[in-house]
């Protein structure tokens, strides 16, 4: 007795699932190399980053024994970034300062953004000086913003930052392929800055524990408006 004939139909379907399972396997494998060969590469940058970071904090303490051993003082570079958080809301807001404000993308209170140092970015702040608190984060604070705060803009979506494949598909063009490439980019006001900040959602930081005092009276009057410059990090510590 011939054995039952097998469906031509039935046999393409299989040649067809076969074809497939292979191309499926062979992506996998190649997914995995290229996976690997990705962590490698992002390690490596961590720690030139790293090494990087501890170089110019050597570097710094140096010159600052150097100068107090000559007899005088080190007068370090000026700041890169800013760091700007709106502390006041729209109430009695001028149509100019309001326009600045959403320039800036302060639209909420208690929101923050790293905003480059230029004369343009300076002047527009002194602008808005009662509704702001600003200064220069140091790296620390640059870090935990971007790891414990930071999302992304993603086709307009706020995704958090939790894969740095998300960072990837969107800064990948610019040679930034990972969460810590972004902290260094805006760290350093790298060539990619502009891309970068504009990747990152506005912080949305919590209010400080009893609130914050004195909003309309300027830093140096003892209130908490305007440049702060370094202490710009202990509000963020407050706040983050």
């Amino acid at each position: 007795m011939a054995p039952p004939t097998v469906p031509e139909s039935v046999l393409k379907k299989r040649k067809r699932d076969e074809d497939w399972a292979t191309k499926k396997a062979a992506a996998a494998a190649e997914a995995k190399q290229g996976a690997a060969a990705k962590r490698k590469e992002i390690f490596k940058r961590a720690e030139q980053y790293v090494k990087e970071y501890r170089t110019q904090e050597a570097d710094l303490i140096r010159l600052k024994r150097d100068a107090k051993a000559k007899g005088g003082f080190y007068v370090e570079p000026e700041a890169k970034v800013v760091f700007v958080i709106r502390i006041r809301g729209i109430n009695d807001v001028a149509p100019k300062t309001k326009k600045i404000l959403q320039l800036l993308r302060l639209r909420q209170i208690n929101t923050g953004v790293f905003l480059k140092v230029n004369k343009a970015t300076m002047s527009m702040l002194q602008r808005v000086e009662p509704y702001v608190a600003y200064g220069y984060p140091n790296l620390k604070t640059v870090k935990e913003l971007i790891f414990k705060r930071g999302f992304g803009k993603v086709n307009k979506s706020r995704i958090p930052l939790t894969d740095n494949s998300v960072v990837e598909g969107t800064l990948g063009g610019h040679g930034i392929i990972c969460v810590e490439d972004l902290v260094h980019e805006i760290y350093t006001a790298g060539p990619s800055f502009k891309q970068a900040n504009n990747f990152l959602w506005p912080f949305k930081l919590s209010s400080p524990k009893g609130g914050i005092d004195k909003k309309r009276l300027h830093y140096i009057e003892g209130g908490q408006a305007g440049n702060r410059g370094e202490y710009i990090n202990n509000l963020v510590r407050t706040m983050n």
